[in-house]
C-alpha cells in the first residue's frame, strides 16, 4: 500500500505489471525507462533467465518533486508469466496500488490470458488488496501479429476496464497504457487520502511531472 512519510515529505506508490509469459511486461518496462526522462527515472534493473524470460522481476523506480514540497516516488515492477512461479508473483503484488495486465492479443493466447489474471484476483486477495478497487488497466500487446483479437470484441468483453492496444516492441500503446494507470491512481489515492488537497498534488501535475518530460523518440 501507498507509503506516506510526513516527515521526510516522501509518497511511495507500487505499480505492478501482470500478465503470462511473455506478453510483454518486460518490454513496457523496457520502453517506459528509454522514453522517460533520465532525470525523471532510475536504473532499471532486470533479473532474466538464459531463455530471456523474467526469472523473477524488473524493477524501474520513477521520482519526481510537487510544487508542495513532496517527492513522489513511483516503483513499477514486473512479474514473472511463467506457471512455476506462481510464489513469486505473489510476493511481488505484495503492497501494490495499482496494476497494468499486459496480454497477449493472439486468439492462441486466450487461456493463458484468463488463467493469469485469475491468478492476479487470486494473489491481490490473499495479499489483503481489495481486487474490485485496486486501480487496473488492461494492455491488449502484440497487435502485429496474425490471428489477434478485434478490438471491438476485446472491449465488448472486458467492458468497464480500460483496455489498450499496443505494440510494445515499438513502444505503441505503452505511454498510454502507463498515463490511464497513473490517471487512476492518483483518483484511488485522492478518495482515499485526499491527494490534491493534503498534499497539494492535483491529477493534472501528476500526470505531468512524470509524462511532460519525455525523451524525444
Amino acid at each position: 500500500m501507498v507509503q506516506i512519510h510526513m516527515a521526510a515529505r516522501e509518497i511511495t506508490a507500487k505499480l505492478v505489471y501482470y500478465g503470462p509469459a511473455l506478453s510483454g511486461k518486460t518490454t513496457n518496462l523496457q520502453q517506459l525507462h528509454a522514453l522517460l526522462d533520465p532525470g525523471a527515472r532510475g536504473k532499471m534493473v532486470t533479473l532474466d533467465t538464459a531463455d530471456d524470460r523474467t526469472l523473477y522481476f524488473d524493477f524501474l523506480p520513477i521520482q519526481f518533486g510537487t510544487d508542495g514540497g513532496f517527492a513522489i516516488k513511483l516503483k513499477l515492477f514486473t512479474v514473472p508469466g511463467q506457471v512455476m512461479h506462481k510464489s513469486t508473483r505473489k510476493v511481488v503484488l505484495a503492497g501494490a496500488d495499482a496494476v497494468a495486465f499486459i496480454a497477449d492479443s493472439q486468439r492462441s493466447s486466450q487461456s493463458a490470458n484468463a488463467y493469469s489474471w485469475r491468478d492476479m484476483e487470486a494473489n491481490l486477495r490473499s495479499n489483503g488488496i481489495d481486487f474490485e478497487k485496486i486501480p487496473k488497466v488492461v494492455q491488449f500487446n502484440k497487435r502485429d501479429l496474425p490471428d489477434v483479437k478485434p478490438l471491438e470484441e476485446i472491449r465488448a468483453a472486458w467492458k468497464d476496464v480500460p483496455t489498450f492496444p499496443a505494440v510494445a516492441i515499438r513502444g505503441e500503446g505503452v505511454i498510454e497504457t502507463f498515463r490511464e494507470l497513473l490517471r487512476r491512481l492518483h483518483r484511488h489515492l485522492d478518495e482515499r487520502h485526499g491527494f490534491a488537497h493534503n498534499f497539494g498534488v492535483s491529477e493534472e501535475e501528476f500526470l505531468g511531472a512524470v509524462l511532460s518530460p519525455l525523451r524525444s523518440r
